[in-house]
């Protein structure tokens, strides 16, 4: 299963996207800081599952109707940052969607996510990331789940990864950075968490409009048909996180 995820800074690279699934035939692409309302229900072989609606910049998830039947699909309000509040609202930072897959015969659930800005805490977004698999647990109980998006976290990743494994998460970077406008933080942001899948390799693709450059997610079914996840991590300023 090949699932593209690319932040289209604000919806500048939307030209872009016929070209990218021309070349790379992926099953499902997830996009972010894409307007809305003006974007199409069809981009070469995929159909749009849904977007966000409560902001214009939101989140989209197209899929293949040759090999996926759409079942349910929500979008999720996380914790909110400073920003979100003062400056440009974002009610809206995950969408979720649960599928079939018709070729394997197994259910899944895939999601677009947009973590706060670097003008949050790294303790805020790791709440959000936690969150966010809750709710996607909730929408697909047990199953595997491939949530995708731009994580705004480019500094202290061991730690990220420590939290999202105390949820039964795995978290995977891509071969190269993913994010070239600030000299100070560039490194890889678009980044993948998963469960229930085994994550083949997670490739940077060339750069284009936007300050983010796509990854490419290839992944597999673990043989498991369902997945099981630990006891609940604590909550962000709880014992055991630190506000990094």
């Amino acid at each position: 299963m090949k699932v593209i995820s690319y932040n289209l800074r604000k919806h500048s690279a939307i030209g872009e996207l016929i070209a990218l699934v021309e070349r790379y035939e992926p099953d499902l692409l997830c996009l972010q800081e894409c307007d809305t309302l003006d974007i199409p229900d069809e981009i070469g072989l995929l159909h749009l599952a849904d977007s966000t609606t409560r902001n214009r910049l939101g989140l989209a998830i197209y899929y293949r109707k040759d090999r996926f039947t759409a079942v349910e699909t929500r979008t999720f309000a996380l914790k909110k940052s400073l920003h979100d509040r003062v400056l440009t609202p974002a009610h809206e930072r995950l969408i979720g969607t649960r599928l079939i897959d018709d070729v394997a015969k197994r259910e899944l659930v895939v999601a677009s996510f947009h973590a706060a800005p670097l003008t949050a805490l790294n303790s805020l977004r790791r709440n959000q990331i936690r969150s966010a698999h809750e709710e996607l647990h909730i929408l697909g109980p047990r199953l595997p789940t491939l949530m995708v998006g731009d994580y705004n976290y480019p500094m202290f990743k061991d730690h990220l990864s420590a939290q999202v494994k105390k949820s039964g998460y795995d978290l995977t970077l891509s071969d190269s950075r993913t994010y070239t406008r600030y000299k100070f933080f560039r490194g890889h942001f678009d980044l993948a968490t998963s469960i229930g899948l085994t994550i083949d390799n997670v490739e940077t693709l060339p750069s284009g409009t936007s300050d983010h450059m796509p990854i490419l997610v290839t992944s597999t079914y673990t043989h498991e048909s369902t997945v099981t996840l630990p006891d609940a991590a604590p909550a962000s300023g709880e014992a055991g996180d630190f506000s990094i």
